[in-house]
């Protein structure tokens, strides 16, 4: 049910190094939640065409998702922890880097036939 989708600007990005990240975003993410990594789904997408203040220099956008409610606490957590992340592993400014946080309710989220 926790999700965590990064889109960037930056492209030819080594595919190891990708697969790196999203491991350790995952397991980031369910830490910081307290929920199992077995339900953490991570989505990468590079190479997508985006501004930032008005140019198109190294972005990057974040979509952090999960079925209960996510805490001020929790988010300014993990809005530190991602940033840093993403800014050591992809070279982006923690300043061009946005994060949208979502709570869902488990009837809007649907898996394994059926919803949470």
């Amino acid at each position: 049910m926790p999700l965590i989708k990064v889109q960037t600007s930056i492209e030819n990005l080594d595919r190891k190094d990708v697969k790196i990240l999203l491991t350790n975003l995952s397991s980031k993410l369910a830490k910081h939640l307290g929920k199992p990594e077995s339900y953490v789904m991570t989505s990468f997408e590079a190479d997508v065409s985006m501004t930032f203040g008005g140019t198109f220099e190294p972005t990057c956008y974040l979509e952090v998702k999960s079925v209960g409610t996510m805490s001020s606490s929790q988010t300014k957590n993990m809005s530190q922890d991602f940033c840093t992340v993403i800014s050591d592993s992809l070279g982006i400014a923690k300043n061009r880097i946005y994060i949208e946080f979502a709570d869902a309710q488990g009837y809007l989220w649907g898996w394994n036939a059926s919803t949470f």
